[in-house]
């Protein structure tokens, strides 16, 4: 069994663990998305971070999800990766 094969089915199995799946999942979106844009950009973490004017530390915790960032360190992220954060409600 795979790792998506076996999520997928605790998921469906759990539905509480089926709500704080989706209720995280919008800040895995957000790593997601600075990790890819960080290797598109051939970045190491610690370019980004001397490029975000912070320590490779903080850029590591963010991207293994131990850490809860503020818009301004989102803010710093996206325009060391040329990129500008938009933030939609729904």
């Amino acid at each position: 069994m795979t790792y998506k094969e076996y999520k997928k089915a605790a998921l469906a199995e759990n539905p509480e663990l089926l709500r704080e799946y989706e209720a995280l999942a919008p800040q895995y979106d957000i790593i997601d998305a600075v990790i890819a844009a960080r290797i598109e950009k051939q970045m190491t973490q610690a370019e980004l971070a001397e490029r975000a004017d912070t320590k490779q530390s903080n850029i590591s915790r963010f991207e293994s999800g131990n850490y809860n960032p503020s818009v301004e360190f989102l803010r710093k992220i996206a325009g060391a990766l040329d990129k500008q954060l938009e933030i939609t409600l729904k």
